[in-house]
């Protein structure tokens, strides 16, 4: 086995340029693959930012919330049905809810505000504000927004004074790497945020609770817990669970999956096409050495298992290629438009393991050549 192994290796450094078109036909696949998965997973992880970016374990809110930004106003009373659980910390208001943004230069956006407590070691305060700034939002009409949506909100304009639902708002800060995906992220104090809303949020309501446990595993319980006992009007949901849900959520709302999901199949086709039809021709083009190792007596499994061994190489050697391309698309990525593409080693390995298949399908295509080659073929 070692020494066909070796044999192929050898075979595809000597005739590289024959079978070069398949390497790089594997290469673009993996690229374009992982490319887009993680583009796609980069580009939901944005919807779950607000849970992400909190130390909270627990989140509760109005029955069957499919996504973060979609709570509705649930009674204060609620924090009743968390207290005395064992495990589980002193909850904490937080608002989430859509407001009309006003720039100062005219004109009108929709963004997202985000109201929590902002004491040190609070549960819902953003944990990419620094002290200073969450000092700062306590003034009232505070408001920190993410510097990539500066310009998209007209605040790069000295003149004029930015509103929320009519009301006056001072920039206090701005933070980086919490870009939004649809209507941009606007973090304030509970109170400014409840104080802008108006009567959009009834004053004895909030959007969500949030809780810490004392581990991940008793916020699972617990959620469990509250589920069984109130799923008739409340939503209980551990962290990770509302992040998974929020992005699985705007996934299936904009079929923007589907279509990435598609652009990267079609690339796995193409790619398999190119790699088959390399591999059949380099098969076809060594015919007559494969013809002698036949007459020799060398059984047609082993030729073909050589030839498969071939296809084993061009699958590693495309990937190895692609790697580097993918990093450095990735880098190119967050430096040129501050995209987030997520390389996680699912990504990774998935692509890995879908590339590598592909190639062995294309090396069993090949194998249409092998059954054709006769020792007869030499002496024509």
């Amino acid at each position: 086995m070692a020494a066909r192994m070796s044999y192929a290796i050898l075979t595809l450094w000597h005739e590289r340029s024959r079978y070069l078109p398949g390497v790089l036909a594997v290469t673009f696949s993996a690229v374009l693959i992982a490319l887009q998965c993680g583009l796609l997973l980069g580009l939901f992880k944005i919807t779950s930012i607000p849970i992400d970016n909190t130390t909270a374990d627990l989140w509760i809110g109005s029955t069957a919330v499919p996504s973060v930004d979609q709570g509705k106003p649930i009674p204060n009373s609620y924090i009743t049905r968390l207290a005395g659980i064992p495990g589980v910390g002193m909850p904490e208001q937080y608002i989430a809810n859509y407001a009309s943004f006003t720039k100062p230069i005219g004109g009108t956006e929709m963004c997202f505000l985000l109201g929590s407590i902002l004491d040190d070691g609070a549960a819902g305060a953003a944990t990419v504000l620094t002290r200073e700034q969450r000092a700062a939002l306590t003034m009232p009409n505070a408001i920190i927004v993410d510097e990539s949506d500066i310009r998209r909100l007209g605040l790069d304009k000295p003149d004029g004074k930015p509103k929320i639902n009519g009301k006056e708002v001072t920039i206090v800060g701005k933070i980086k790497g919490l870009k939004s995906l649809a209507a941009p992220w606007v973090f304030c104090s509970l109170y400014t945020a409840r104080h802008l809303l108006g009567l959009l949020l009834p004053p004895d309501h909030v959007t969500y609770f949030l809780a810490r446990c004392e581990s991940a595993r008793r916020a699972k319980e617990v959620a469990q817990e509250l589920r069984n006992e109130y799923s008739d009007d409340m939503m209980a949901q551990t962290a990770e669970e509302f992040s998974t849900g929020s992005r699985e959520y705007w996934l299936y709302r904009t079929k923007a999956g589907v279509a990435l999901g598609f652009a990267a199949l079609l690339g796995l086709i193409v790619g398999a096409v190119i790699t088959a039809q390399t591999l059949y021709s380099a098969t076809i083009a060594n015919a007559k050495e494969f013809a002698i190792l036949l007459a020799l007596g060398i059984p047609r499994w082993r030729v073909s298992v050589m030839v498969l061994a071939q296809s084993f190489w061009v699958g590693i050697t495309g990937l190895i290629v692609a790697a580097p391309m993918c990093l450095g698309l990735w880098y190119l990525a967050r430096q040129v438009n501050n995209t987030e593409v997520d390389f996680r080693w699912e990504v990774i390995v998935g692509t890995g393991v879908v590339t590598l298949a592909m190639a062995m399908l294309a090396g069993i295509f090949a194998l249409r050549s092998v059954r054709q080659i006769e020792p007869m073929n030499l002496l024509r």
